[in-house]
């Protein structure tokens, strides 16, 4: 299954996502950096500055900047990871931030919001250089 994450609200996108593999299906999301959060961006570009701060470079948590990295983790966060059936649907998962495909499938919100932030801008926010 490969869908286009343009436009799409990234918890929305990552619980159908999970879902999908822990039912054993193969999963490729499109486009990750066009993938949006809604809400106040200074508030989110705090929380996840925030959440990059907590614990130490050595020892972790670690968090990605890279849009599809924060993408495939917001999904690892849906899965029950830790154990071997979360294990196996993560493998399954592949994200991509820049690939069309015109066979993608669209999650994407039917109405526009005004208070919403890219996964792209984010990324910059937290010091990820393209």
């Amino acid at each position: 299954m490969i869908i286009n994450g343009k436009n799409a609200v990234l918890g929305r996108l990552a619980s159908s996502v999970a879902r999908e593999l822990l039912k054993g299906e193969e999963v490729t999301v499109t486009n990750a950096e066009k993938i949006i959060i809604t809400g106040d961006e200074k508030k989110i570009v705090a929380k996840y500055t925030n959440l990059r701060q907590i614990g130490s470079p050595q020892h972790g948590p670690f968090f990605p900047t890279r849009p599809e990295m924060i993408v495939k983790r917001a999904i690892r966060g849906m899965l029950p990871y830790k154990t071997p059936k979360g294990r196996k649907a993560l493998k399954m998962l592949r994200v991509y931030a820049n690939n069309e495909d015109k066979n993608a499938k669209s999650i994407a919100t039917k109405e526009i919001r005004t208070d919403y932030i890219t996964i792209a801008k984010l990324s910059k926010h937290l010091g990820w250089r393209e």
